[in-house]
């Protein structure tokens, strides 16, 4: 009988090592979010040059846009005003095409800010956005549209196609 204590006391102390060796190495919760996020989704394509942060609070708006999220779409607002509103109109006209391909156009060098144009493929929609670093020195979105005509008017400069203004440049100039 002691025995068998014994080796069940040996394989819960293992169990307990073994778990703490899995937790040291895994990712906190917010890495773990944005992988479970990533692999749950449409790949995001891309045009231009955006930052990381940048891209990341795109990634995320598009994500948020898919899954009818429109809370989660909200707390990237980098100001609250009229984020609900905003987030709601725009789940309600871009949630389904964002469950299918989704480009995103970002223009500008992306230090601090970056309009993006979303382009739907499923349901041939553009979207102009903007993400943009807020007080808290954090990436996030403006969410300034809580009229619905506006948040789903189309951008009347953007191109019918991703990349055909000028989002392709770096911002850095020619020569240099």
């Amino acid at each position: 009988m002691a025995r068998t204590t014994r080796l069940t006391g040996l394989a819960l102390a293992g169990g307990v090592v073994a778990g703490g060796l899995l937790t040291g190495c895994s990712s906190d919760d917010a890495s773990l979010t944005y992988q479970t996020d990533y692999s749950n989704h449409q790949p995001l394509r891309v045009v231009g040059y955006p930052s990381t942060g940048s891209l990341e609070t795109v990634q995320k708006a598009v994500w948020r846009l898919a899954d009818g999220d429109a809370d989660g779409l909200a707390a990237l607002a980098v100001d609250d005003a009229h984020a609900d509103a905003t987030a709601r109109n725009w789940v309600k006209a871009f949630g389904a095409a964002a469950e299918g391909d989704v480009t995103a156009d970002f223009y500008d060098e992306g230090s601090a800010r970056q309009v993006v144009v979303l382009y739907f493929a499923k349901s041939g929609q553009t979207k102009e956005i903007e993400a943009r670093i807020g007080e808290d020195d954090s990436w996030g979105l403006t969410l300034a549209e809580p009229d619905p005509a506006k948040a789903t008017a189309k951008p009347t400069w953007a191109p019918p196609e991703p990349g055909g203004s000028g989002s392709r440049t770096s911002g850095i100039p020619a020569g240099g």
